[in-house]
């Protein structure tokens, strides 16, 4: 751990480091080394070849930051599917903020649908509000094309949380999914099936998509609940 915290304060930009806190208001900033993330990724990619992988995952929780980035990019590069939902798995319960969780989309993934449809219900239904957002953003991520179906979207909107950046997951879940999936999805804006906050902010980016045509952004901003 000492060599991998040293490595990675070597990769630090103190004016990334002061610009990225301000976007993570939930994390200490004194636990933010400031390591791009590009270079962080570089770095995965470099440190998988050092056999000491598993070591460094087995060293939770983390002290930094960028620890948790470089464990998530890790994951990512795990091309078997069950190791990659098992390290996943005992990593999503240290996972404290949106960024770290967003980042982690393992490709092994895509070659596995059904059966990490499956995990994505049991993430879903979890009490650790970065594990539901990671089931959501894995539904966005994966299943919105060819693997789409309409179950999707009532298992999204059945989640309920007064978590911000749940409410977060779910808005831009439903936007996508409206860009992506529109005679599906627009029904669960008519019909008003999410609460205010949430259904407010899915209008609101998807107003902001560069998928979506002027003449829907229109009909949308009609719909908001006041």
């Amino acid at each position: 751990m000492q060599e991998v915290t040293q490595k990675l304060f070597e990769l630090q930009d103190l004016s990334y480091r002061e610009f990225h806190s301000r976007l993570m208001p939930t994390i200490n900033p004194e636990t933010i080394i400031g390591v791009r993330t590009p270079l962080l990724r570089q770095y995965a990619k470099e440190f998988e070849k050092t056999g000491d992988v598993q070591a460094f995952m087995k060293e939770l929780p983390h002290q930094y930051y960028e620890e948790n980035n470089l464990h998530g990019f890790l994951i990512e590069r795990i091309k078997n599917f069950e190791e990659c939902i098992r390290q996943i798995d005992l990593f999503l319960p240290y996972v404290d903020n949106w960024a770290t969780c967003d980042m982690i989309r393992p490709k092994v993934f895509g070659k596995h649908l059904d059966a990490l449809f499956l995990h994505i219900k049991r993430w879903i239904l979890s009490s650790e509000p970065f594990t539901v957002r990671f089931g959501i953003e894995m539904l966005m991520t994966f299943y919105l094309d060819d693997a789409f179906c309409v179950e999707q979207l009532q298992m999204v909107s059945e989640v309920h949380s007064e978590h911000y950046y749940v409410k977060m997951m779910v808005a831009w879940y439903f936007a996508t999914a409206l860009a992506k999936q529109y005679d599906a999805t627009i029904g669960y804006y008519e019909q008003g099936v999410l609460e205010p906050f949430t259904h407010n902010k899915a209008i609101q980016k998807a107003v902001e998509s560069n998928r979506i045509d002027r003449e829907t952004k229109e009909y949308l901003r009609t719909l908001r609940k006041k």
